[in-house]
């Protein structure tokens, strides 16, 4: 028998530490608790650090619902979400996550692998290959950045963290190509601290660090003097002001200002709040009151047409002095120019201003000018809008701490309008902004895991369809999440909008699938609801649960006009 004479002590050792081994441990420093991911042939080695960390990881069940998750995880309880996504076709799935969370300033980190560094870019058909995987994220992210070697790993995660912390949020793609990952990096610096407890304490430290900017001192005292001076300022608050403390509501009742509240900004001011007109900046008496005052006063909000035109007419105007104030300079300028731009964190704006209002005296009876606009309002909501917003209130007065998350769906549009949230991250949807189709299940499944809270998610029986598979996703992590399908047989909004304009409806009926044996199928329990106590008697019993349930409810259900008729508006 022959022998081997090959000489193995010259192979080269293993790492003791994989680039992608690295990573997760600067994820934990920088305070992430939790991955959502699926993994691949391209990205498998960053999972071999994970059992050495506190991270969490959840398997989703399409790379759209990654980011969905992510998002939505972010939305309920301000942590940033992570997603480890393959080379290829699945960044091209999240892609569509990524543009919602753009729009609406999540901030998102998508982690994920490319070919070899050899290969990328060849055009030679390697495995997922892209043209340029990176051209193409960098249109839907802030930034998009490649990891060539190991060395530039702690440098690439910190700027991410730095534009999360410093400047307008939004998604960050990184990627490392997949000899990057495996690469030895055990010469490449590591987290300074190690227990969980210094993680935290030098996560904060940090955050404090990478502030947004301050408000000038001399900027403030012109907008006060602009505000003094007013007879009919109206404020306007937007999603940057969604973690304003109790200010929010001081600086409203200092000004004596009708106060307009973005969708993603439901919650600043509490129901039935006497200078509150909710999200109606779009409804004819609410851009009438805009469009009349003197002084606009805008913190946190980009104006954008999801909020502000959502009749889609451009018919809403702003005539007065316009003040703006946001973490964004280019956004400080559009689609409105402002007479006084502040960029500045919202938090130590509005701080800033209530100090210096805090000893005068403004009266103008806006709780009277209010209460006025209101009764317009509220004769101007449709018909429907009665069951729809008495149900979501139902949910919000009998469930503690509840979350709703939405997807583009006939009971969210109505919520969007006549829904008051108890506290801000309480409400939010996929119909501000890019305005995408099953978002609310995935969303709804990272709010729950975010923030440990009760959540219903309120999809329709045609947005549901795009996502449905997430269901499983629920199960698989035992979560008693409310599903509630609104069914109005097809995609209702839309065909509503072809019959208004007397187009044929093409596209629109759909086929629609008998919900009970799809969500017994993927592990979720099934309840047709037709009446306020099946109802209250359901959610007691499955919040304590811990299987996801759908309820199912019929947009033509006698019950929805039962319980509009006690309904009132802005309580």
């Amino acid at each position: 028998m022959m022998h081997s004479t090959q000489d193995f002590s010259s192979q080269p050792a293993p790492p003791t530490l994989t680039c992608g081994e690295l990573l997760v441990h600067w994820l934990e420093y920088y305070g992430v608790e939790t991955v959502f991911g699926i993994p691949g042939v391209h990205t498998v080695e960053l999972y071999r650090g994970l059992p050495s960390t506190n991270i969490c990881h959840v398997t989703p069940r399409h790379e759209q619902g990654a980011g969905f998750m992510a998002d939505g995880y972010y939305r309920a309880s301000g942590k940033v979400g992570v997603c480890f996504i393959i080379t290829g076709p699945g960044m091209t799935n999240i892609m569509t996550a990524m543009a919602q969370a753009l729009a609406d300033s999540i901030p998102m980190l998508v982690i994920s692998s490319v070919n070899k560094v050899k290969d990328t870019g060849s055009g030679e058909g390697h495995l997922h290959e892209l043209h340029d995987q990176q051209g193409m994220v960098s249109k839907v992210a802030l930034t998009s950045k490649t990891v060539w070697q190991p060395e530039a790993l702690p440098k690439v995660i910190a700027e991410a963290f730095s534009l999360f912390n410093s400047a307008r949020p939004g998604p960050v793609h990184i990627q490392l190509p997949i000899d990057v990952i495996t690469a030895d990096a055990s010469h490449v610096a590591r987290p300074p601290v190690s227990d969980q407890d210094q993680y935290a304490q030098a996560n904060t430290i940090m955050s404090s660090q990478m502030m947004r900017p301050l408000p000038n001192p001399a900027q403030l005292d012109l907008i006060v003097e602009q505000l003094k001076t007013a007879k009919n300022p109206v404020l306007l608050y937007g999603g940057g002001c969604v973690d304003v403390n109790g200010d929010a509501q001081k600086l409203a009742e200092l000004l004596d200002a009708p106060t307009f509240l973005t969708i993603n900004a439901k919650g600043l001011l509490p129901p039935g709040h006497p200078l509150s007109l909710g999200s109606n900046q779009s409804l004819a008496a609410g851009r009438a009151l805009i469009g009349e005052a003197d002084v606009v006063l805008a913190i946190g909000t980009e104006l954008g047409e999801t909020d502000y035109d959502i009749v889609f007419d451009g018919g809403f105007r702003i005539n007065g002095t316009l003040i703006r104030i946001d973490c964004d300079a280019q956004q400080l300028q559009r689609p409105f120019r402002a007479d006084i731009a502040v960029l500045a964190d919202a938090q130590m704006a509005i701080s800033g201003l209530c100090q210096r209002l805090d000893s005068q005296t403004l009266d103008h009876q806006a709780a009277q000018q209010v209460a006025d606009v209101k009764q317009k309002m509220i004769a101007a909501m449709p018909a429907s809008f009665k069951g729809q917003n008495a149900l979501l209130k139902l949910f919000r007065d009998e469930i503690k701490d509840v979350i709703i998350v939405g997807d583009s769906t006939q009971p969210v549009y109505s919520g969007n309008h006549g829904y008051e949230a108890l506290g801000t991250r309480r409400w939010f949807n996929s119909a501000t902004g890019f305005g995408t189709l099953g978002y609310g299940l995935p969303a709804a499944i990272g709010a729950m895991i975010g923030a440990n809270k009760p959540v219903i998610s309120l999809i329709g029986d045609g947005g549901i369809q795009f996502t449905l598979p997430e269901l499983i996703c629920a199960a698989e992590l035992e979560l008693p999440l409310i599903v509630l399908l609104w069914n109005n047989q097809g995609y209702g909004e839309i065909r509503s909008y072809m019959e208004e304009r007397g187009l044929p409806l093409i596209g629109v009926n759909i086929k629609t699938p008998s919900f009970q044996p799809l969500a017994t199928g993927f592990g979720a329990g099934y309840r047709r609801i037709q009446d306020k106590q099946q109802l209250l008697h359901a959610l007691q019993q499955d919040l304590a649960g811990q299987q996801p349930m759908v309820y199912e409810v019929d947009e033509t259900d006698d019950f929805l006009t039962d319980i509009g008729l006690s309904f009132s508006y802005f309580s």
